[in-house]
Parts: structure tokens; C-alpha cells; sequence
């Protein structure tokens, strides 16, 4: 009878605490400002799909980035952290349950105020897809669940080593571009995302977003396809690299700002050179007319990465951008086509078969009206 009456209490907890959420959620739908963005809540999604020692870096970048989300205001609650090996306790450290990002170990990104949700073996390419699309066994705890809605800004960020279209996980299994690309796709579906902000540093980085299909999401990775991703330094007494240069920079960067910075995404991408990075690729997806993207580099780095809102303006259905970190040296931001809108915008070279060709470069250039001011 006790047993019952609880339930039945508790039933009643559960439909009025519903009922206010949604109450609530409708009071700030009717009264937000036209245009407002959806976005309330912000989520990190951060993969180190590499093992063994000598992939020691890869491990501190994802720890890296841990570090930096958190510090700019991602809570613990929001972040889902894959770790594919646990190089701190690793026999030939020789700083047990340290690990390190720079060859002067100033800072453990290890240290005692860390939570790995999916350690060694749990860091599957299953695993990490079911945490994406929440496809999720019940008896998987909240603590390891990407809960996220459609108010949610998501970052999603990998390392490890890749190639043409893949990436690898615990050099076992590969993830495929088309199964990210597929994966955001359910997301969206499910409305599990405002935006997505997707961050990769491997080699041929630019093939595993090469497939997204889904809206509203602004991707960024450390190389072209036929390209590598470089490691930065090296630490005679660890014996390894200790973070890749992409990674590097980009946290270099990061510490520069804080929670109500106004640094754009133009200034992040500014900072790309080539003598650091080889070379660095960001791209901006949409599909459909009424979700089409805008000047992304306009944007606060703090609110496309954490909480921010790609803005909305004139730009032709199908088209995807790159900016080419190569050339920025040479030319500002130079502006090329990847082969699916090169098809589209160019006729004439309906062969194109590199992602940046010079050829279509000119065309593009000639088109220059067609783009957000400030990437003319």
C-alpha cells in the first residue's frame, strides 16, 4: 500500500514539474524579441580516439580543450569526455598522473578536478555515435547522455589519426565521414541541436566534414585532403610530442579571452598561418532556404563556440565555403569551393576534382558579391 501511494506521489511530481517546464519554456517563446536566437544551454562533446604512449599528445589535446570549455563556462554536467587510453598511468611516464601540453610542464591539464565519461575501451565508434544521436541503453547513466535539445549549442571536437574520410578509434575501427555527416543528421532531426560547432585536428581533417549535410553547422580542421596534421614540441624528459600544432594554437588563442569576450571568429581564423599550421580549413553548412547561414565569421569565438547564434542572410541553397588558412598570408582570406558548389556556381568546371582549386578560386572571386562582407 505504501509502495503505491509513493509511486502515485510521485507520478503526480513528475506531471506537475513537467507541466511548469513546459510552462515556462512557452512563457519565454511568446515573449522573446523577434529574430532572437533559440539557444539557452551549451554542450562539449571532446574525443581522443587514439591509444598507446606515442599518441600521448592526442590525449592532451582533448584534455586541452577539456580544460578551455570549462574554464569559459561548460559545467561538468554538460561535458562528454572520451579518453581511448589513460596516459597518466602509463609505466613509462615519468610524471605518474600528470599529463602535460607543453615541453616546460607549466600546467597538469590532468590534475584532480577531472571526469572522464568514457575511458580505455568504452571509447567506441558505437559508443561515441549513440552518445551523438542519444540512442542510448536506459540503463546508461544521465552522467555519460549528450542531453541536449533544440536550444542546445553544440561543440563537438575529435583528435586521434585519420586519412581520407575516416578517423580512427583505438586502432581498431574507423569512423567514417558519412557516418558523422549521418549522425548530425539525426540530430537535427531529433531536434537534439540549435548549432553545431565541429573541431578536428588529424590528418586529412577536411574530408571527415566533407559529407555534412545538416544545418547550422560551422566546421574547422587542421588540414586539406592528400595533407598531414603536425605535431608541435617535443618533451625530452616525457620522450614524446606533447600536443599537436593545430590544438596548440587554438588554445594559445583561447587564453586570451574570457567568458564575455567579443573576439570574433574572423580574429580566430586570422590567426591561422601556415608556417604553424600547414594548413587549416573551415567551412560553413546549410541545406534548406529558410535555415541558411550567414557572416559565421562575424560571430564571437565565445558564442560560436559556447553559446552564440549563426545569424541569417542571402546566401544561394547548397553552398559551402572554405577558407583557406594557406593563402591567408598571401591574400587575406582566400576564398575557394569545395567540388559540390563548384558544380553549382561553375558550369564550366564541372570536372574539378581538387577540394581547392585555383581554377575555381577565379571563378569564385568573380562572383565575390555573393559573399558576407567580410570574407570579400
Amino acid at each position: 500500500m505504501h509502495l503505491v501511494a509513493f509511486l502515485y506521489v510521485l507520478g503526480f511530481l513528475s506531471s506537475v514539474w513537467a507541466f511548469n517546464t513546459a510552462a515556462v519554456n512557452n512563457f519565454f517563446e511568446r515573449n522573446a524579441a523577434p529574430g532572437a536566437s533559440k539557444h539557452t544551454n551549451n554542450w562539449a562533446v571532446l574525443v581522443c580516439a587514439s591509444r598507446y604512449w606515442f599518441n600521448y599528445r592526442h590525449m592532451a589535446n582533448a584534455l586541452g580543450m577539456y580544460r578551455t570549455v570549462k574554464r569559459l563556462g561548460i559545467p561538468d554536467s554538460n561535458i562528454i569526455l572520451m579518453l581511448a587510453d589513460d596516459a597518466s598511468c602509463n609505466l613509462r611516464n615519468k610524471f605518474p598522473g600528470s599529463i602535460y601540453a607543453n615541453p616546460g610542464r607549466h600546467l597538469d591539464l590532468y590534475g584532480d578536478n577531472i571526469e572522464v565519461d568514457y575511458r580505455g575501451y568504452e571509447v567506441t565508434v558505437e559508443n561515441f555515435i549513440r552518445v551523438l544521436t542519444g540512442r542510448m541503453d536506459p540503463s546508461v547513466p544521465r552522467s555519460k547522455r549528450l542531453l541536449s535539445d533544440e536550444r542546445s549549442n553544440v561543440f563537438v571536437y575529435m583528435t586521434g589519426h585519420g586519412g581520407n574520410e575516416f578517423l580512427k578509434f583505438q586502432d581498431n575501427e574507423e569512423i567514417s565521414a558519412f557516418d558523422i555527416a549521418d549522425a548530425f543528421e539525426q540530430m537535427y532531426q531529433k531536434k537534439r541541436y540549435n548549432e553545431i560547432f565541429f573541431m578536428i585536428d588529424t590528418c586529412q581533417a577536411n574530408s571527415m566534414y566533407s559529407k555534412f549535410y545538416s544545418p547550422n553547422i560551422l566546421a574547422t580542421g587542421s588540414s586539406e585532403v592528400g595533407e598531414n596534421s603536425y605535431s608541435y614540441a617535443n618533451d625530452n624528459d616525457i620522450g614524446v610530442a606533447v600536443i599537436d600544432a593545430f590544438t596548440h594554437y587554438i588554445l594559445e588563442y583561447m587564453e586570451g579571452i574570457n567568458k564575455t569576450s567579443q573576439m570574433s571568429m574572423q580574429d580566430l581564423f586570422n590567426t591561422y598561418d601556415r608556417r604553424g599550421l600547414m594548413h587549416v580549413v573551415v567551412e560553413f553548412f546549410h541545406r534548406r532556404n529558410d535555415l541558411r547561414l550567414s557572416n559565421s565569421a562575424e560571430k564571437s569565438v565565445m558564442s560560436a563556440l559556447l553559446s552564440g547564434r549563426l545569424n541569417r542572410s542571402l546566401r544561394t541553397p547548397g553552398w559551402e565555403l572554405v577558407l583557406s588558412g594557406m593563402q591567408a598570408r598571401k591574400r587575406g582570406l582566400c576564398i575557394a569551393c569545395t567540388f559540390a558548389s563548384c558544380r553549382y556556381i561553375s558550369h564550366q568546371y564541372p570536372a574539378c576534382e581538387t577540394p581547392v582549386a585555383s581554377k575555381v578560386t577565379v571563378a569564385l572571386e568573380a562572383r565575390a558579391s555573393f559573399l558576407p562582407t567580410a570574407l570579400r
